[in-house]
């Protein structure tokens, strides 16, 4: 969370607003649910940070890249988004349907892996698309007005004429 936030300044805070809300909502559904912590369940919900964070990351790197084309804020942020959903999509999907097979066929252990997974992977398409986005959209004017500098060194020039 600490690189995020140097690497990507503003966004990178962002993401870790976003990752607190992942862990949180994480942690309260394995509550809810019923899930019991074991090490494999413990290996499983630190992995589905790991992929919370590499959403974040690919939502980032889009944004800079819409960004850097001339594109204003607010269409860079939607680009962005819309841009690295299906990597995003597809990478998730794919974990999920493994989730699936190893709760069918695994055992105990590898199943409490799978659910801790499963669950995190869920709610990280959750946060990633949804809070994230609300966050950048609710910071976005800001710097629409302060000329449009959201990462260091990386400003649109399309809305400045």
């Amino acid at each position: 969370m600490l690189f995020m936030t140097f690497y990507y300044r503003l966004p990178g805070i962002i993401s870790v607003i976003s990752l607190a809300l992942y862990i949180s909502f994480t942690l309260a559904l394995f509550k809810f649910v019923g899930v019991t912590l074991t090490l494999a369940g413990i290996a499983g919900f630190v992995l589905s940070v790991g992929m919370a964070v590499d959403a974040n990351v690919l939502i980032f790197e889009r944004l800079k890249e819409e960004l850097k084309s001339g594109k204003s804020l607010k269409t860079a942020t939607e680009e962005g988004f819309i841009r690295a959903w299906s990597s995003i999509r597809d990478g998730n999907v794919s974990t999920l349907i493994t989730c699936v097979l190893l709760i069918l066929l695994g055992t105990s252990f590898v199943k409490g892996f799978a659910i801790t997974l499963g669950i995190g992977i869920l709610v990280s398409l959750f946060t990633a698309i949804t809070v994230t986005r609300v966050l950048l959209r609710y910071v976005s004017p800001w710097f629409q007005e302060k000329g449009n500098v959201l990462f260091l060194g990386h400003e649109s020039t399309k809305d400045k004429q």
